[in-house]
């Protein structure tokens, strides 16, 4: 028997409502996952479950799968989600200090009069433009002095 003729004996034998439903089962297999994962993670990221209520937690997600994870998104899903958006802003904040820090401390600064740095001078000329103090013109030839 030649391999073509294995191929399609193979063929014949799987159809392709089987292929479809393989093919869901591995995707839910996935999505299983991923959230059995994020319930772990989020249970050790909360900070209003003391220590036996997180060994509670995972006891039972880990031993109990389905029950546990439904218990757990039924019991914390809302404030799951509130978790998340504060691990998002402060991740934020974090990045949005950093580039400032960055941006303030570099080796060339170009700390101008006043001991103020480009960057900050920039901002206040970008205040000063959106709130009608200076016009476009004026605003662009401060910005080539800066930046010259």
């Amino acid at each position: 028997m030649d391999t073509y003729s294995l191929a399609a004996s193979l063929a014949a034998d799987y159809p392709l409502l089987n292929i479809f439903w393989t093919m869901l089962e591995l995707f839910l297999w996935v999505l299983w996952f991923f959230l059995l994962f994020k319930i772990i993670t989020d249970i050790f990221r909360s900070h209003d479950l003391s220590g036996w209520g997180k060994a509670g937690w995972l006891v039972l997600v880990i031993l109990l799968p389905l029950i546990g994870i439904l218990a757990y998104l039924i019991a914390r899903g809302q404030s799951m989600g509130q978790r998340d958006i504060e691990q998002a802003q402060k991740a934020e904040a974090a990045f949005k200090a950093y580039v400032q820090e960055a941006a303030s401390t570099a080796p060339d600064s170009g700390k101008g009069a006043g001991g103020r740095s480009h960057v900050d001078d920039l901002a206040t000329l970008a205040d000063l433009k959106e709130k009608g103090a200076i016009s476009e013109e004026e605003y662009q030839k401060a910005k080539e002095k800066l930046l010259v």
